[in-house]
């Protein structure tokens, strides 16, 4: 099995298990005279199953991305750069929005009140937000090309 389709695996039990645990909470009590509409016990019984199989998917992909070198370290280390790219990236274009007064809706400046002053260079941090984005495409891509090259570790 290959890395990407473990990971659907993965995200298809997690789903799962957040489905029968809404389902379990809405069976767990019930009105004296009626029945629930599913067996709490059953779908506990079910829920340690998927559960079980999730753990087993998360501890091999773990392995399986600790393993794997990509660019000058492991599929690990490329998901951490990722990780903090997407952060720098949001903060940046955080930055520059709040700078060039995005989000100030209805703010109207008469000549009379006071002038707002930008602190920090919007073009040059939306330039540094563009860098950020491509090279969050390039690690991207690499992660997303070794999933489907490697294969899912025992």
């Amino acid at each position: 099995m290959k890395l990407a389709e473990a990971l659907a695996l993965r995200a298809d039990a997690a789903r799962r298990a957040e489905q029968l645990r809404v389902r379990i909470a809405a069976s767990a009590r019930h009105q004296e005279g009626e029945s629930p509409a599913e067996d709490a016990a059953a779908l506990l019984v079910e829920a340690e199953h998927t559960l079980g199989e999730l753990e087993s998917l998360i501890r091999r992909i773990n392995r399986t991305n600790a393993a794997t070198v990509a660019e000058g370290g492991t599929l690990t280390d490329a998901l951490a750069r990722r990780d903090v790219l997407r952060l720098r990236h949001r903060m940046v274009t955080s930055a520059a929005d709040a700078a060039a007064g995005e989000g100030q809706r209805g703010f109207r400046q008469l000549r009379s009140e006071l002038k707002m002053i930008s602190t920090l260079p919007v073009a040059d941090l939306r330039g540094q937000a563009d860098d950020l984005a491509r090279r969050l495409r390039e690690v991207d891509t690499l992660i997303q090309r070794l999933n489907w090259e490697v294969d899912l570790l025992d």
